[in-house]
């Protein structure tokens, strides 16, 4: 580093450590590094410095303090993003704000089914204690042993429950924000109904801390449910999952909780990440379905699983499939959907992609967009998953074994290259749930109308004229270089 850019980060980290307190502030490079490096290993960048509030009046004192001396915000939550959301891409002016320190569970209410979080508070965690009370807080991922509540609202987080409850952005009651100027947005209403104008806490949901940063939220509960039915099932094709999907939203109403679809590759993957983990059915199909449908109260949800799966078996929809029989023969059925992730990333960097197409088009999709990656890129092995009831597609694309660092990345290219150029045909989205980020930018702005982006440009202007929260993520807005 150059020393007029070094004099110029010592004096920052100075003038930080004099505005905050110095438990705020870390300046050190090794303790730095796990803030500054994505949840995949991916990218390490660096920053002026980390800082860690542990209430909302600190956070509001950070941002007046990075305002006045011209640094930028990133603002983090469980560092869990996919799309490069939180990690800084301008070391020497930007600083990353940690939410891990608050972590509070303000107010659990039984009655009003609702509860107040800190954004620190670790999803999992969060749902322990809402269990606790018997009560269910739906938003269900892969990394809520480590993601927190604000990440999840900051980028609006799907998961394996949205077609039952929606994302996350249904959930949410209301918001606490620290808005760039350093004053503090309180919103946190549990109301379900109020409809006094513009409904404010919907402009900071899904913005990745671009307008500010959320510090608290309040969220819906529902009833726990006591009675889960889960099953693994083999199917012909894709379609037949389609298909499949149709019958059981018809069938099974809104107690269908996650439907999701795998191919048979699927199982090759979790078992290299998992290699102990029990086949759980002797065949092998060309598709497969994760089913789940639960509830409470007088309703039998095993009973409706078993007489939804006698039908379309006796319809030949579905060729095969098991029932999981215990709480651990459920977990060990959604391993093989956890652990597939992990086994693409034991083969070394992948394209990852997080696409939603119209349901009806989804299995064309896939086709379509599998073919064109073969075609264009022979010796990789397309994985194509996700969850079929809200058309978002996961259409992986992993290199060939031994491709070199340089090799790989330049397939990847060309991969996402390829499975854009398809998608473009099928009115559908390049980002279903992971959100932009800096990761999907160029791809994001690309297709953006004229119209959307005076409308969002028009926003972070009025909101954040200083461009302090999060430059470079979402758009490159004017006044930033």
């Amino acid at each position: 580093m150059k020393t007029d850019v070094m004099c110029t980060l010592v004096a920052l980290q100075a003038s930080l450590r004099a505005a905050l307190t110095n438990d705020m502030v870390l300046t050190d490079t090794e303790e730095m590094l796990r803030f500054c490096r994505d949840w995949h290993g991916d990218v390490t960048s660096s920053a002026v410095a980390v800082l860690r509030p542990r209430s909302t009046e600190d956070v509001a004192a950070a941002v007046r303090a990075c305002r006045e001396l011209g640094v930028s915000i990133v603002p983090q939550g469980g560092n869990t993003g996919l799309v490069l959301g939180s990690i800084p891409d301008r070391p020497e002016s930007q600083v990353v704000l940690s939410l891990e320190r608050m972590s509070a569970i303000r107010n659990i209410d039984a009655d009003d089914f609702s509860a107040v979080v800190e954004a620190g508070c670790i999803l999992s965690e969060l749902k322990d204690r809402i269990a606790e009370k018997n009560m269910y807080f739906p938003l269900a991922l892969g990394a809520q042993g480590s993601c927190h509540i604000g990440g999840n609202v900051s980028t609006n987080a799907g998961g394996i429950n949205v077609l039952r409850y929606g994302m996350t952005r249904e959930l949410v009651l209301g918001l606490e924000v620290v808005l760039p100027d350093g004053t503090i947005f309180n919103g946190l209403s549990t109301l379900r109904k109020d409809n006094r104008g513009i409904d404010l806490k919907q402009l900071f949901i899904g913005a990745e801390g671009t307008l500010g940063i959320i510090t608290a939220v309040s969220i819906k509960l529902m009833p726990f449910p006591d009675q889960v039915a889960t099953a693994l099932l083999g199917l012909n094709s894709l379609e037949d999952a389609i298909k499949l999907y149709r019958r059981a939203r018809r069938d099974c109403s809104d107690l269908m909780s996650a439907f999701e679809f795998m191919p048979p590759l699927a199982f090759v993957l979790a078992r290299e990440a998992i290699p102990d983990l029990p086949m759980p059915i002797a065949g092998d199909y060309p598709a497969y379905v994760l089913m789940e449908i639960s509830g409470s109260g007088l309703v039998d949800i095993a009973d409706l699983m078993e007489r939804f799966l006698g039908s379309v078996m006796e319809d030949g929809l579905v060729v095969d499939g098991v029932i999981a029989a215990s709480q651990a023969q459920a977990r060990n059925l959604w391993l093989f959907r956890e652990g597939m992730n992990e086994g693409q990333a034991k083969r070394g960097p992948h394209m990852r992609t997080d696409i939603s197409v119209p349901l009806h088009r989804l299995a064309d999709f896939v086709r379509d967009a599998e073919q064109a990656v073969s075609e264009a890129l022979p010796d990789c092995i397309s994985v194509s998953y996700g969850h079929v009831g809200d058309g978002n597609v996961h259409l992986n694309v992993l290199p060939p074994s031994g491709s070199s660092p340089d090799e790989a990345a330049a397939k990847i290219y060309k991969a996402k290259a390829v499975v854009n150029r398809v998608l473009d045909g099928y009115d559908g989205s390049i980002s279903a749930e992971h959100g932009i980020g800096r990761l999907k930018r160029a791809d994001f702005e690309e297709r953006l109308a004229p119209s959307r982006r005076a409308l969002l440009t028009a926003l972070k202007q009025a909101i954040d004229p200083s461009m302090v929260m999060n430059p470079g993520c979402q758009l490159n807005f004017p006044g930033i270089s």
